[in-house]
């Protein structure tokens, strides 16, 4: 009975443990930044507010840009032989849509890059 006592001892760092991680693809948008975009604002004073897109998409004569951030926090538990995980990615993401004189007509946003949350591998973290 004491040599399997020992051996749990002994073995229990090997078989137990946890683990957070973060992981971030390019700058977080800046929404101050963000708010301050307008209709018909031409692209040089789009790149002096924002910075060079992430991807720009050829539309005929037309034009979109896309800006992302992503940030993702992972949550890991190890019992044994049994690992359970959680992955919570959220993401920025801004596309402008410039019209054939190079002026933004449109454009739309999603900020949820700083929600993602470490959270337990059996919670589910959108409830």
């Amino acid at each position: 009975m004491r040599t399997i006592a020992l051996a749990s001892l002994l073995l229990l760092p090997l078989v137990q443990g946890c683990l957070l991680t973060r992981d971030t693809v390019n700058q977080p948008l800046d929404e101050a930044r963000v708010v301050k975009l307008a209709r018909h604002m031409s692209a040089s004073d789009v790149l002096e507010l924002l910075g060079g897109p992430m991807e720009v998409v050829q539309l005929g004569r037309r034009s979109a840009w896309r800006y992302d951030h992503q940030r993702t926090k992972r949550t890991g538990l190890t019992l044994f032989v049994v690992t359970a995980l959680n992955t919570d990615t959220q993401e920025d993401r801004l596309w402008l849509f410039f019209d054939d004189q190079d002026r933004l007509a449109a454009f739309g946003s999603t900020l949820q890059a700083s929600s993602s949350e470490w959270v337990l591998p059996w919670v589910d973290s959108h409830e």
